[in-house]
């Protein structure tokens, strides 16, 4: 099938086409190259322009006869949402309005939709499941449970199927090193702890250590980028099979606190990180963990790195390969 992956050229979207390559599709990578980069096309067609043109994108459907879309392309810097949300609504919520209407014009009616467990906000129970309810904190996160919110719409009024995928930490590269983790600015913790590892970065602020958690600092459920891309291909063919549209949440369920990842990234790196530590960030729970048992249930996915150990090895080699010439 011809599959459009919206932020195709980006860290998760990127792995998707892979994914999507490997079992006979033709992925068509769709990216305006702000935080994506050229070089991660590479497993089919590339448009580069932004889902906000409908002229083009409607070109580019008809020309690949699109049969269904992954849809990654997002801003996703929570605090910056919250200094400029209306960047946020018009990009994340109204540039995917575009998209949709577009494939509906089309009777393109098979969506994949990267959400994210920013839609729960601070979580009253934890793992959380699919069922806890919705209370987002920050634009980021708002703009995601609208679009899920239109979804929902679409499906009753349209006809138009989709399975939104609300995922934790995304983190690791793909083992045999041919794409990976490159924002800017860089957010991510473990990124940011391998670029002090490669001596890319002076040093590391851990934010927060006196948390409810074993070791004081903030406690994440990271979930591999394969394992994600794995669980995008097949949710597509839950909605090819004719299921009807889902939510599900991505994660392992094992939680990791952020003085465990720098301790697992100093062993696997063998360099010696020593955090700064610093007071708490307004808006980070203690906890975040996710419930897996409807993935498994809905989807037949069962992550296969979910050791901290595994994650970090993937990354690091990833992040060698690309980064250590720059240095």
């Amino acid at each position: 099938m011809n599959i459009l992956v919206t932020g195709g050229a980006g860290y998760i979207g990127s792995h998707a086409c892979k994914a999507l390559k490997a079992l006979g599709h033709n992925p068509i990578a769709y990216d305006n190259l702000v935080y994506g980069h050229r070089e991660n096309v590479k497993w089919g067609d590339f448009c580069e322009a932004d889902i906000g043109d409908a002229d083009f994108l409607g070109q580019c459907l008809d020309k690949y006869r699109v049969e269904a879309v992954m849809h990654f392309a997002a801003y996703a810097y929570v605090g910056e949402s919250v200094t400029d949300p209306m960047k946020y609504y018009e990009n994340n919520l109204g540039k995917t309005l575009t998209l949709l209407h577009c494939m509906l014009e089309r009777g393109i009616k098979h969506f994949i939709f990267s959400s994210t467990c920013a839609t729960y906000g601070n979580p009253a129970i934890v793992p959380i499941e699919e069922t806890h309810p919705q209370a987002p904190i920050n634009p980021y996160g708002k703009s995601k449970l609208m679009i899920e919110n239109v979804l929902q719409d679409y499906d009753r009024a349209y006809g138009l199927r989709f399975m939104s995928l609300r995922y934790f930490n995304a983190a690791g590269a793909d083992p045999e090193c041919q794409t990976g983790e490159d924002h800017d600015p860089e957010t991510h913790l473990i990124p940011l702890v391998l670029d002090v590892a490669l001596g890319r970065r002076k040093s590391l602020h851990v934010f927060g250590t006196d948390y409810d958690t074993p070791d004081g600092s903030c406690v994440r459920d990271y979930v591999h980028v394969t394992d994600l891309a794995r669980a995008h291909t097949a949710a597509l063919d839950r909605l090819l099979s004719g299921a009807e549209s889902g939510v599900c949440n991505l994660g392992t369920g094992k939680g990791y606190s952020v003085l465990e990842v720098i301790e697992t990234a100093s062993r696997v790196t063998g360099k010696k990180i020593q955090p700064v530590l610093a007071g708490r960030r307004p808006g980070d729970p203690a906890v975040l963990l996710a419930s897996g048992s409807r993935a498994r249930e809905m989807l037949g996915w069962v992550p296969d790195y979910t050791d901290m150990e595994s994650i970090i090895e993937t990354a690091w080699r990833w992040h060698k390969a690309h980064f250590q010439s720059r240095v």
